[in-house]
């Protein structure tokens, strides 16, 4: 069960304990059936009102009863930009492998693998692109970053998603966002697979429309909330709470479940969306726009215009510019462009980026069309046409000049070493003195 809306004022209580949230106050001597009151900030006490961000929590015991954090092994999760040596050059990933069960047990945590990013967690700026591959659910224990927000996008596999404020279950062809510092653990049901972006020191927002006008793009009622639920659960054998801190792994032990609150209200919560409701915004006469219409969410950064991150789909919609060459034109950028592909494939190269893959564009490096899609597209008949039929190939976008890992270059073994070939054979068609060329 949800409830619907963008970064509302929402308030919920688990039916089992009705008049559990306090009336008239946050933080009352003692609250309805003996439960803590705790507040979450998901910003600074004094920020405008319109960007401040928190809720109350009202909890049958407070998260600070817990044993002292231990540092835990990192496998493949890091924040360090300099493991390995620059690379500008076009990078694709074949899809990451998924270990099996029979093998290794591997739950989200451990299934976690940077593969690129920029910026650092001290000085709350940046970013990190993750993978996350896993088959087992996460029992006793739970997952929060203290660094930043993480966008989830799977691409294989259900997630439900139990949080402190409820449970979320996330398919592929949605995404879910988990704001810092809130706790969830991830159940699977079978070989799983998906994509997250993190970011520091902001949050995400819907985009500015413009023109565009009041509504278009992603609308506010399609993103879902999460109502109460509270399990009162002792765990004596200890319950694992795992917080990544200034990008590295800690381990704590408390003796009962997390999941304990019974009421909230607020407006820093998670929240999912399905990437269907996409209202898309595209040309109806010629020429291609811009990426940026195809905008779910942005995190801005202190220059107007210019994000830290943006969210891009590239949904199912219709083709019927005129005179125009309608895939994705020849382009050289100074933000850099991570991709991925939940399913399908995508219109600019059909053969070689495959569903659980992904394709990382530097800043300023030249990127576009493979050959045979320039050759099919110059040539096409212009008649209304649907693109991107059942496929969802989506972009983290960012302004930043990210780096990428160790694992993302040799350890995942899934680096595509032939990717440049796919623009080998664009050939020349310059013809002096004709200036209409058929193709």
């Amino acid at each position: 069960t949800y409830m619907s809306g963008f970064g509302n004022e929402f308030s919920s209580e688990d039916p089992r304990c009705p008049g559990a949230l306090p009336e008239g106050q946050n933080n009352p001597q003692v609250c309805p059936y003996g439960l803590y009151a705790e507040q979450l900030s998901g910003s600074a006490f004094t920020c405008p009102r319109a960007s401040n961000k928190r809720s109350w929590l009202y909890r049958i015991l407070p998260s600070v009863r817990h044993k002292p954090f231990q540092a835990l092994e990192q496998k493949h999760l890091t924040h360090n930009w300099d493991e390995v040596e620059p690379d500008p050059n076009q990078l694709r990933w074949k899809p990451f492998h998924i270990p099996k069960a029979e093998e290794k047990k591997v739950d989200f945590v451990e299934g976690l693998h940077t593969v690129c990013g920029a910026g650092d967690v001290r000085s709350r700026n940046g970013i990190a692109i993750h993978i996350y591959t896993c088959n087992t659910s996460m029992t006793d224990r739970c997952f929060y970053s203290s660094d930043g927000d993480f966008l989830i996008a799977p691409q294989k596999g259900n997630l439900l998603i139990v949080t402190e404020f409820g449970k979320i279950l996330v398919e592929p062809n949605e995404i879910c966002v988990i704001q810092q510092g809130m706790r969830f653990s991830v159940e699977v049901f079978g070989e799983t697979r998906g994509y997250i972006l993190e970011v520091f020191g902001v949050h995400f927002e819907l985009p500015d429309l413009g023109p565009i006008g009041a509504n278009g793009l992603a609308n506010p009622r399609d993103f879902l909330t999460p109502v109460a639920w509270y399990e009162e659960r002792t765990v004596p054998g200890g319950y694992s709470v795992i917080s990544k801190y200034q990008g590295k792994l800690f381990v704590s032990v408390q003796d009962f479940s997390p999941f304990n609150v019974v009421a909230w209200h607020g407006n820093y919560a998670p929240y999912k969306y399905n990437l269907e409701n996409f209202m898309v915004i595209n040309s109806v006469a010629f020429d291609h726009a811009d990426p940026s219409i195809f905008t779910v969410l942005t995190a801005k950064s202190l220059r107007p215009g210019v994000a830290i991150a943006d969210f891009v789909i590239f949904p199912p919609r219709w083709g019927v510019a005129n005179k125009t060459f309608r895939p994705p034109y020849y382009h050289r950028n100074c933000m850099s462009e991570f991709m991925g592909l939940i399913k399908g494939h995508y219109e600019a190269k059909e053969g070689g980026f495959q569903p659980g893959g992904g394709s990382l564009h530097s800043a300023m490096t030249p990127h576009g069309p493979d050959a045979e899609c320039f050759e099919k597209a110059s040539a096409a008949k212009l008649e209304p046409e649907r693109v991107a039929a059942g496929t969802m190939a989506f972009m983290f976008e960012s302004s930043l000049s990210m780096a990428v890992t160790r694992w993302g270059i040799e350890t995942c073994s899934r680096l595509d070493k032939e990717y440049y070939r796919c623009w080998e054979s664009l050939r020349s068609h310059f013809r002096p003195g004709q200036k209409t060329v058929t193709m």
